[in-house]
């Protein structure tokens, strides 16, 4: 179990939401306030007052109750583990939706790098027979100090291994039904402009929450979104699935060779004649970025195996703007980065984690 400040801390919960949420606040109270913090500040760089950014933490909770209303009682369990209020661990689930979306309704420029490059390997191009499933979350250098691996240990279906930022209910992980899952992020010309019913952090818990493949494509399927996302989504049994999704349609792809690479611009064909991609003018690196890594996968058709893996996303061409994200400036004084690579073989229910990869790729080990 991972111990050194060198990686990410691992947090164990069980028992109902409300305790699973407890556990986890007083386990990290100081990560999930440097949370709260960062995007509070985030917010308000961008002309969000405190009290306007209650009042839009305010309007999620309808939503939350009418989407999961045990997701509701694990947040108030952070915030009284943390001593915070509910509305905090509210701002960091739902920070996609307040950050971009307050932007796009007063029309300024969001001045972040969302990046993300993610990659799955079924069985048949690996070299063990087993699933890859891997991911490098390109987002806040902040970050960095928020992150943890949290492990849930539920009684009302699958447990998680999930990585995500301390106060938030799930990033990308896997369950002990072999779903896993991962995301990148995507805009469109649709973003903000319909009536949604659940903010695309709790949909993919909740579909990391899921017993099956099925079952978790049945969740994102049944909602509607504020905004653009791509999610992948795999079972260790060996199958997988690229789901490109806009706020009201949902566009997929399947693997290629036993391989599927998605960065962050619209690759369905279908998508790409229906929808206008807001973000490749800002980060056209996207289309290299996914074009390397597939080209390094290929290479090794067959013998795939975690060091090529590791490799592929640690490819520095274009640097700052590369598969590793080193620190580059962004707008409102941010600073972009890769904040973690993780590696995810949900046979083994192992995950290893590199923290901070652009200064040391050193992975810990994590067990569900």
């Amino acid at each position: 179990m991972p111990s050194s400040d060198e990686f990410f801390p691992l947090v164990e919960t069980s028992g109902s939401p409300y305790e699973r949420g407890y556990q986890h606040g007083t386990a990290v109270p100081e990560r999930v306030r440097r949370s709260v913090d960062l995007y509070r500040s985030q917010l308000e760089s961008r002309g969000v007052p405190g009290e306007s950014l209650m009042k839009l933490a305010d309007a999620m909770v309808p939503v939350i109750q009418n989407f999961e209303p045990s997701y509701l009682e694990e947040m108030q369990g952070i915030a009284d583990g943390a001593g915070l209020v509910l509305t905090d661990i509210i701002v960091i689930n739902c920070r996609t939706e307040m950050m971009y979306g307050y932007a796009d309704l007063q029309k300024t420029s969001i001045g972040l790098d969302g990046g993300c490059t993610g990659l799955i390997v079924l069985p048949q191009a690996s070299a063990s027979g087993r699933l890859m499933h891997a991911h490098n979350w390109d987002w806040l250098e902040e970050s960095i100090n928020t992150g943890i691996v949290l492990k849930i240990m539920r009684d009302d279906g699958p447990h998680l291994l999930v990585f995500t930022e301390a106060g938030c209910l799930g990033r990308h992980g896997f369950n002990s039904a072999g779903v896993s899952l991962s995301g990148n992020f995507l805009t469109s010309d649709r973003d903000y402009k319909l009536p949604a019913n659940a903010p695309l952090g709790l949909i993919r818990r909740k579909m990391l929450d899921a017993p099956s493949m099925a079952a978790a494509m049945r969740v994102l399927w049944s909602t509607h979104r504020f905004c653009s996302n791509n999610l992948m989504l795999a079972h260790a049994d060996g199958e997988a699935v690229n789901l490109e999704c806009a706020p009201d349609e949902i566009f997929w792809i399947v693997p290629q060779d036993g391989l599927l690479v998605h960065a962050n611009h619209w690759m369905c064909p279908v998508a790409r004649t229906k929808l206008k991609d807001l973000e490749l003018p800002d980060s056209p690196d996207s289309i290299y970025r996914q074009r390397r890594v597939a080209e390094t996968l290929r290479k090794a058709q067959g013998k795939i195996d975690w060091n090529i893996v590791k490799a592929a996303l640690a490819d520095d061409f274009g640097n700052p703007d590369s598969v590793l994200r080193f620190p580059k400036p962004a707008s409102f004084d941010c600073i972009s980065a890769t904040v973690a690579t993780t590696l995810m073989d949900s046979a083994a229910k192992t995950m290893w984690v590199a923290r901070k990869p652009y200064a040391s790729i050193v992975f810990g080990e994590y067990r569900l």
